[in-house]
């Protein structure tokens, strides 16, 4: 759980980052993952809630291992929520696409790097 919860909170750094150096509204992601249930910033974080516990039940179920495991299956979290979900939907296409994939990688290594493989 503990694992969840830093992912959840540290795996938008990225995209911070990026937000304070061009200046950008911080929480621009936040509203377009609300969008996605007719919402603004505060359905943005219960979406961003519910699709990070969907994701990282996923990597459990998949008994996803390690860093290179988790930056990898951040990878392709990242594919499917920003190039197919994301694709129709205006708000998350407009999302600079660098930070966000980086967003989605530090997901996957906070959430599965943690707990190597052991024999």
């Amino acid at each position: 759980m503990r694992r969840f919860v830093l992912a959840v909170v540290l795996s938008g750094v990225p995209s911070i980052v990026h937000a304070v150096m061009t200046r950008d509204d911080l929480l621009r992601a936040t509203r377009a993952a609300g969008s996605l249930v007719g919402g603004g910033a505060r359905a943005g974080i219960v979406v961003h809630l519910a699709v990070s516990a969907f994701w990282a039940v996923v990597l459990a179920r998949l008994r996803v291992r390690g860093v290179a495991g988790g930056a990898v299956a951040g990878l392709a979290i990242a594919w499917l929520d920003l190039e197919v979900v994301g694709r129709h939907n205006a708000l998350i296409r407009a999302l600079p696409r660098v930070p966000q994939w980086l967003d989605h990688v530090v997901f996957g290594v906070l959430v599965a790097g943690g707990t190597g493989r052991r024999g």
